[in-house]
């Protein structure tokens, strides 16, 4: 995932006051998962976009 990426969700996360479990169980996929996709562990284009989703954020490619 790209760094600015990962910055928005983080960002995206505090002003929803939700933590990254919250936001793996809304997305039905463990928090371990969401923590490796974050930090470009993992790389599933499919998840990202549900990410994005969830959390109404835009990727300024």
């Amino acid at each position: 995932m790209r760094e600015n990426l990962a910055i928005k969700v983080r960002v995206a996360l505090v002003r929803k006051n939700m933590t990254q479990s919250d936001l793996a169980k809304i997305l039905g996929i463990s928090g371990a998962y969401l923590s490796d996709i974050l930090n470009g562990r993992r790389k599933s284009e499919k998840q990202i976009e549900l990410i994005k989703k969830a959390l109404n954020i835009e990727d300024d490619n």
